[in-house]
């Protein structure tokens, strides 16, 4: 497509052109489309794959999935195992010990971009933090990507949601993920929501606490 992949755009000089209303609109899309994969299609499909390089963006910055090279459809009279396939760094960490492929494999990953895009780069060492007290002096306003300029309050309302959301897809248990159903959902009415503390204020750990 037109812009290329959110890898190759997040790592040049137009990840400027990619604001913040276009990155949580691109959060949006991802989120719809794995929502329509999961719980509209029949059998549900898995993606496997969800990384900044099978996300690519069209010249008006719309977003779609590409590469379903090793997708799975999960059959309900079937195990649904499978080899270990998928990329480093957006794998669910379930897989490291089975071979059982389900949708919350995608959600994992889908938290991995969710942040990744919010960032500007792959939150791999965000992600190594979450569970120590390191995260208690982390404010959202540190892992914002700083080539852009800080958000107006309406994103920073926006964001303050796809980062809560992002936190709870990358639980280390696969039961405890959100579905992309309800990621979909909730992303829907970001705008409506209203956050009552100034950016500086918001500490990462206090978005790890609230469940959505």
């Amino acid at each position: 497509m037109e812009r290329g992949s959110l890898a190759n755009i997040l790592q040049s000089e137009g990840a400027i052109e990619l604001d913040w209303p276009k990155r949580v609109d691109a959060i949006k899309h991802v989120a719809y489309a794995l929502s329509y994969m999961h719980h509209d299609c029949t059998p549900p499909l898995v993606h496997r794959d969800i990384t900044s390089n099978n996300i690519l963006f069209d010249s008006e910055y719309k977003t779609c999935i590409s590469d379903f090279g090793i997708a799975r459809l999960l059959k309900p009279d079937s195990s649904n195992w499978s080899m270990l396939a998928g990329t480093r760094g957006y794998l669910a960490p379930e897989l490291a010990y089975t071979m059982r492929i389900t949708e919350k494999c995608d959600v994992y990953s889908f938290g991995v971009i969710a942040l990744e895009i919010v960032m500007g780069k792959h939150p791999g060492e965000l992600i190594s933090m979450l569970s120590s007290p390191i995260s208690e002096n982390i404010f959202l306003k540190d892992i914002l990507d700083p080539r852009l300029s800080l958000p107006t309050t309406q994103v920073v309302n926006e964001l303050v949601v796809v980062v809560m959301i992002a936190f709870q897809c990358l639980d280390n248990n696969p039961y405890s993920r959100l579905t992309m159903r309800s990621v979909s959902q909730w992303l829907s009415t970001t705008e409506a929501r209203s956050n009552s503390q100034p950016l500086e204020m918001i500490k990462l750990c206090h978005l790890i606490q609230v469940k959505v």
